[in-house]
């Protein structure tokens, strides 16, 4: 008989697995992937060795980035033959830049549960281990692996007060490490951790300067905690044509700078749209 969830409903689980060290795995976890009638994951390869280590034997079923609006029947008619299902990623929490959103976002619409298990993610050790303030904290995840692109999100993500953790492949650090610094200047704190739980586990710490100077050519996955903006900024003695063309001069765009006004009056966009038009008008 397989485990049933808090009300004995048929469940998806979204199970973490660890991202390096086998021994980061709970008991928990272990007991639910015994008892659930079938596992789906992000590669059968990956997840069919990690069962064979724990000594377990399961239908898997590939669910990746290409597939899993496909899989939205498949899943659904096992919970509702009475079935409790599994959801890995190869490693770490699945949803958290691995697939699983949108199975779970539409076994919730069809109003059966999904229950998370705790368990191993990289973001919480490298923000921990960062000697950076903990709270608030963004997870942002992966950044664009296109220059202009990446550039373009981490401008929005400049006035940003609280502590932000980024994902990071090892060919894109330095172009990363350049564009942090193009947007974010030299002198933010921050940490590279990388090959968390694993052997060869370290952590890099400095400045954006300072880290892009080593010209670090590491191996492994990595977490960049970097220190949110700390500077006191008051526009309180601007007006809203002002403060928008503060950020024109600047080099955003029209709209990227009335979003970030917005952002910092506490206002919604169309409002500043407006406004900006109407003295732009009576120019």
């Amino acid at each position: 008989m397989s485990q049933k969830s808090y009300d004995g409903s048929p469940t998806l689980y979204l199970i973490p697995t660890p991202i390096g060290n086998m021994d980061d795995i709970t008991y928990r976890t272990v007991k639910v992937l015994e008892e659930v009638d079938v596992v789906f994951c992000e590669d059968t390869r990956e997840t069919g060795l990690f069962l064979n280590y724990l000594g377990i034997k399961k239908k898997l079923i590939a669910n990746h980035e290409h597939n899993e609006v496909q899989n939205h029947d498949k899943i659904l008619e096992y919970l509702k033959d009475g079935k409790n299902v599994g959801l890995v990623s190869d490693r770490g929490t699945p949803v958290i830049s691995d697939p699983g959103y949108e199975l779970a976002r539409f076994i919730i619409e069809e109003g059966y549960n999904v229950v998370a298990l705790p368990g191993a993610t990289a973001l919480i050790p490298a923000l921990i281990t960062s000697g950076l303030a903990p709270m608030p904290f963004l997870f942002y995840g992966f950044l664009n692996s296109k220059a202009s692109k990446r550039e373009k999100e981490l401008e929005a993500l400049k006035n940003e007060k609280a502590t932000m953790i980024f994902y990071e492949a090892p060919h894109r650090l330095q172009g990363t490490l350049e564009s942090l610094k193009k947007i974010l200047g030299n002198n933010r704190k921050m940490t590279i951790s990388r090959e968390i739980t694993k052997k060869y586990e370290e952590i890099y710490r400095g400045t954006i300067s300072t880290l892009l100077e080593q010209s670090l050519e590491l191996k492994g996955e990595m977490v960049l905690v970097v220190e949110g903006n700390k500077e006191s900024k008051d526009f309180s003695n601007l007006s809203l044509l002002e403060h928008v063309n503060l950020y024109l001069e600047d080099g955003m765009s029209k709209m990227d700078a009335m979003k970030q006004v917005a952002k910092e009056r506490n206002m919604k966009k169309s409002e500043v749209y407006n406004e900006y038009l109407k003295v732009e008008d009576t120019k």
